[in-house]
């Protein structure tokens, strides 16, 4: 019988993830702290331990060979699997410790800040940090150890493909609703897709910040068989119901979007068939059972999925 081969090392395997994610040897020295020559060093040592090559040059870069790139995919889980296996043995009593935690804007006050309160109450002893991105933004702190949970979302039209290294839980779901003035003639009724085409010749208003808000809106407009023309961008929700309100164009929302109190903006529910928002809680895989991020991610998930 062959005796077994050397295990290949995990700070090694990790080098390997990292140079998928960033592409270059010199990228990875910056964000590791270790030097080029290190890396490629480390490289050489891990194919010497797995016995195939994992990279090929490609001029002056390098770029993963097939049994790199698979590598790179069981390297997640593992390093994933030893994370879980750390956090646990970490575990104790009562959390402590600092969870970093990313969310985007219209989440802050209705998911951050009321956990946040219910935490300082419960587990006194975790310190929480808090910061606004997009989810495109919160994932890449995840992966680059820059943050411990995010607070993220798609559409259910558009689904958001997140990094395999991260794994993502559900919390909530948001109907999604078609923003127009009030004086509009059909503004106290729901909408369905087929009516939609009313709106053609309409501009529409969409989020500058994410590529997904636009998708919707074109996908939402395709299945009412028209291209929107989307005149204004805006970062700000409330500029946003501003805008409708003022009469430049219609837009769409999720339910945490509108502002209720408005007399110049009626709210059309939409037909479900454009789907939901769906909000998520993002980690690295072997993260969730880390006390003080099982805490916080139990305190949100506990508000329960919202009815669509």
């Amino acid at each position: 019988m062959e005796p077994f081969g050397r295990l290949p090392d995990l700070t090694r395997l990790r080098l390997l993830v990292e140079l998928d994610r960033l592409g270059t040897m010199a990228a990875v020295a910056d964000h590791t702290g270790y030097g080029t020559s290190a890396i490629s060093k480390h490289m050489a040592v891990l194919e010497q331990e797995v016995g195939v090559p994992l990279l090929r040059p490609v001029g002056r870069r390098v770029r993963l060979t097939p049994a790199g790139a698979r590598l790179v995919e069981r390297a997640v889980g593992i390093l994933a699997a030893v994370e879980e296996a750390t956090a646990e043995l970490r575990g104790g009593a009562d959390p402590a410790g600092r969870v970093r935690l990313a969310s985007f804007y219209t989440a802050v006050e209705p998911v951050v800040l009321p956990m946040a309160a219910r935490l300082r109450r419960l587990h006194p002893r975790v310190e929480l940090e808090l910061s606004e991105h997009e989810p495109e933004g919160t994932a890449e702190l995840l992966r680059s150890g820059e943050a411990d949970l995010g607070v993220v979302y798609d559409y259910s039209l558009v689904p958001h493909p997140w990094p395999s290294e991260l794994s993502a839980r559900l919390f909530e779901e948001q109907p999604l609703y078609l923003a127009v003035p009030a004086g509009h003639q059909d503004a106290d009724r729901p909408v369905a897709l087929s009516e939609l085409a009313a709106f053609a010749e309409t501009g529409w208003i969409a989020n500058s910040r994410g590529s997904d808000d636009d998708e919707l809106v074109h996908r939402v407009c395709a299945m009412a068989g028209f291209v929107p023309r989307i005149p204004h961008r805006m970062d700000s929700l409330h500029l946003v119901n501003s805008l409708v309100g003022a009469g430049l164009g219609v837009a769409l929302l999720a339910e945490s979007g509108i502002e209720r109190d408005r007399t110049d903006v009626a709210f059309r529910r939409l037909d479900p068939q454009a789907g939901t928002r769906r909000s998520f809680l993002l980690a690295r895989a072997g993260q969730w059972t880390w006390p003080p991020v099982a805490a916080v991610a139990a305190l949100i998930c506990d508000r329960g999925p919202q009815p669509a």
